[in-house]
């Protein structure tokens, strides 16, 4: 039986941290520390879990060393954005809708912190593995994981450094990965979740850890990062964003395809 406790302290403390966010964001007017926060909290999950887990020390030490870098990582990355960047055009438009009412922002925050909660559980299974040596399972998971951030690492030094070129404003990034998937970020963040789904094989309650694949591809594809991100491109981009779905696959990278656009 897994011990459901720690679940709450994360709760609890993802709760605190999202309201010392929104203090923040209330000063800043830019809701986008909301992701930071998240990330890091995710983050401090995976170490936490990995420390109150009663699973084999092989599982443990992956899901702390795994989880805490991939959060950390994209908590930074993030930070740096939001640190030099006007307010994402996703949570400006958001703000513009609810009219800056702090109130309906304030649930936003605190959604969050019940978001980190349900994220977390892939953690709390993994860690809980009983296997104390690192099989062919933990490996595969090992390897999934390192394909998944290396992909997304390479995505965003690449989205980065296309916006970094003041020449490219207003155009549609098409550098290395953005050439086959119009979000192979995202596509890279969702494949990361399912090393967990690996390291979690032959542990108790292990279907538990598709929590993190199912959810997150609900959230990128249908909730909150594809149709806000692809809405505001169109708003600021148009026909230029037009013609690069039209070419470029939505999610899994593909072979882009050739418009008539493409052919003249």
């Amino acid at each position: 039986m897994i011990n459901l406790a720690p679940l709450l302290h994360v709760g609890l403390f993802a709760l605190a941290a999202m309201l010392a966010t929104w203090a923040l964001q209330v000063r800043t007017r830019n809701i986008g520390f909301v992701d930071i926060t998240w990330s890091a909290c995710l983050a401090v999950a995976a170490i936490y879990y990995s420390y109150c887990a009663s699973g084999g020390l092989a599982g443990r030490l992956l899901v702390a060393l795994l989880g805490g870098i991939w959060g950390f990582r994209l908590a930074i990355h993030l930070l740096a954005r939001v640190l030099h960047e006007e307010e994402d055009g996703r949570y400006a438009y958001l703000r513009k809708h609810w009219q800056g009412d702090q109130r309906k922002i304030l649930g936003f925050f605190v959604a969050q912190s019940a978001l980190v909660v349900l994220f977390s559980v892939p953690f709390l299974v993994a860690a809980n593995n009983p296997h104390d040596h690192i099989g062919p399972w933990m490996t595969a998971g090992l390897i999934v994981w390192i394909i998944a951030l290396g992909g997304e690492s390479i995505a965003d030094r690449q989205l980065a450094r296309f916006r970094a070129n003041r020449r490219n404003k207003g155009e549609v990034c098409r550098d290395g990965l953005w050439a086959y998937s119009r979000h192979p970020n995202y596509f890279f963040e969702w494949l990361h979740w399912f090393s967990y789904v690996l390291l979690a094989a032959n542990a108790p309650y292990g279907w538990l850890a598709w929590l993190g694949p199912i959810l997150m591809g609900i959230s990128l594809n249908w909730v909150t990062g594809i149709p806000y991100v692809e809405a505001q491109a169109l708003r600021s981009r148009g026909e230029r964003y037009r013609r690069y779905q039209r070419e470029v696959s939505r999610f899994i990278p593909w072979f882009p395809r050739r418009s008539a656009e493409s052919a003249e």
